[in-house]
C-alpha cells in the first residue's frame, strides 16, 4: 500500500512551491537537463529545467536568440548540462550553461519517447519539489535511448519509477483484497492507487491484465509479447488518471508510430 507521507509530499500546494521559489537567490553549475524551452519577448528563452537538486524550475535565458549569445546552441533538450542562475522572483535569470557531453543525441523513435519522457516530468513534477534519484533515473533513460536499445522496457521502467518517486508507487507481486501473491495463471484489473485485483471479485472496470504481466513488471522483464502489450495498456490507464483531462502530445506520435505508450 503507497505510504501516505509521500503522498502528502507529492501533493505540495502551489502557495508551497511559490515560497520555495523565492527562497533561491543563487545557484551554481547545478546539473540539469532542458525539459522544455520556449520564445520570450524578441531575443530571450523561457526554459523548463529539471535539476538534481531543486526539482523542475522555470528560468530566463535573457538574449539566448541573439546569435551572438553564449547561451546559444546550449539549451537542448537531452543533454546534460550545469546550469547556473539567480534571482528572487519564481522565474529565475539563468546566468551561465556549461555543456558536459558524454550522452549519444536521441534520434528516430528513441527521439520521440524522450520528447515523451519530457512531457510527463512538466506535466507531473511541481516546480522546486526535489527528486534527485528521479533525475538519475532519467539520466539512464535517456543513455538507454540514445544506445538504440529497445524504448518499450525502457519507457515502461520510467513510468514506474516515476510514480514510485511521486508518492505513488504500483502494488505488482499481490493481491490487495486477498491479499495473496499474484498468481501468473490469473486474471486482475488494476484498482489505481491500491492494486490488483482477481478479475471475478469486482465488477469489470479498466483493462484486464494477467498475473503473469504483472509479475513481469515487477521484476523489469518485458520479452513476453502479451506482457509489452497489456503492460503499456495498464501504465496509460494509470497515467491518464494523474494526467487527467488533457492528453499527452507525443504519446500520440508514439502510437502512430509503434504503439509504445
Amino acid at each position: 500500500m503507497n505510504d501516505p507521507r509521500l503522498s502528502g509530499h507529492a501533493a505540495r500546494t502551489g502557495q508551497e512551491a511559490r515560497e520555495a521559489a523565492t527562497r533561491v537567490q543563487a545557484q551554481e553549475a547545478e546539473p540539469a537537463y532542458v525539459l522544455h524551452a520556449y520564445p520570450y519577448r524578441e531575443t530571450s528563452l523561457v526554459v523548463e529545467a529539471f535539476t538534481r537538486d531543486c526539482g523542475r524550475i522555470p528560468l530566463l535565458a535573457k538574449g539566448a536568440r541573439r546569435p551572438g549569445s553564449a547561451l546559444r546552441g546550449l539549451l537542448r533538450g537531452f543533454q546534460p548540462l550545469l546550469l547556473t542562475w539567480g534571482g528572487k522572483s519564481e522565474l529565475h535569470t539563468l546566468y551561465k550553461a556549461e555543456w558536459q557531453g558524454g550522452q549519444p543525441p536521441l534520434q528516430g523513435s528513441g527521439l520521440i519517447c524522450g520528447f515523451y519522457l519530457n512531457e510527463l516530468l512538466v506535466r507531473l513534477l511541481h516546480r522546486h519539489d526535489p527528486h534527485e534519484q528521479l533525475f538519475m533515473y532519467y539520466g539512464e533513460a535517456l543513455a538507454e535511448l540514445g544506445a538504440g536499445s529497445d524504448p518499450a522496457p525502457i519507457l515502461r521502467s520510467f513510468e514506474q519509477r516515476m510514480l514510485r518517486e511521486l508518492g505513488y508507487a504500483l502494488t505488482l507481486d499481490r493481491d490487495i483484497a486477498s491479499g495473496g501473491p499474484t498468481r501468473p495463471d490469473a486474471e486482475y484489473r488494476y484498482e489505481i492507487e491500491r492494486g490488483p485485483v482477481a478479475w471475478d471479485d469486482l465488477p469489470l472496470a479498466g483493462p484486464k491484465v494477467s498475473g503473469k504481466t504483472l509479475l513481469d513488471m515487477e521484476r523489469g522483464n518485458y520479452t513476453d509479447t502479451a506482457t509489452r502489450q497489456q503492460s503499456r495498456v495498464l501504465m496509460r490507464y494509470i497515467l491518464n488518471h494523474y494526467l487527467g483531462d488533457r492528453p499527452l502530445h507525443t504519446r500520440q506520435l508514439l502510437v502512430d508510430l509503434h504503439q509504445l505508450c
